[in-house]
């Protein structure tokens, strides 16, 4: 699969697109690049008409909890109110671009039928970086992945993208591999109207 290199993405209207990564890859970064989030927002923002979901957000808005609780149960409430706010999001219509774990295929496979269930379809962008600067990533936040997570994310990863090149990514519709250059220049996500 060719890595994208344009300034624009187009998506069919409705769809649910979601922003995969190796932790500290820059998918927020990227986000705050399209959208202007500003990384303090507790809920998901409505951009001209597209809802942009960022697991910030839950950070943010669970931080009296989070403050309490170990390591562990902090990533686990913050992975599980992000999911759900993108399951939550799928019926309302509106087109959403969520930040998205980086390699667990059973969240694709989720996410997919929940997506077909509700007339869309699931398109991935894959923000594929070096796994050095995906930790300098994590170390420029101040959140470390530790580092018995992060190799198990590498490995998926590899799995996840060397499908993706191949063309056996299922179940997503469509995948868009973008190194940190092209994701650098990357201006506009655009859905196309309703016919």
């Amino acid at each position: 699969m060719p890595r994208s290199t344009a300034l624009e993405i187009v998506f069919p209207p409705r769809a649910l697109v979601l922003l995969t990564g190796l932790p500290g890859a820059g998918k927020s970064t990227l986000l705050d690049q399209l959208y202007g989030l500003r990384g303090d927002e507790p809920r998901p923002v409505l951009h001209d008409g597209t809802l942009v979901i960022d697991s910030r957000q839950a950070r943010v808005r669970w931080a009296r909890l989070l403050a309490r609780l170990p390591r562990r149960g902090r990533s686990l409430v913050v992975h599980l109110a992000h999911t759900w706010r993108i399951v939550r999001s799928l019926p309302n219509g509106r087109p959403v671009v969520a930040h998205s774990r980086a390699a667990w295929p059973h969240l694709l496979y989720g996410f997919a039928l929940l997506a077909r269930l509700t007339g869309r379809q699931l398109h991935v962008i894959m923000l594929d970086v070096p796994a050095e600067t995906a930790m300098a990533g994590q170390i420029a936040r101040g959140r470390v992945v530790p580092e018995v997570t992060f190799d198990r994310h590498r490995r998926r990863w590899r799995v996840l993208l060397d499908r993706a090149r191949t063309g056996a990514l299922p179940p997503a519709h469509g995948v868009r591999v973008l190194d940190r250059p092209s994701a650098d220049r990357l201006r506009r996500i655009v859905f196309e109207r309703s016919r």
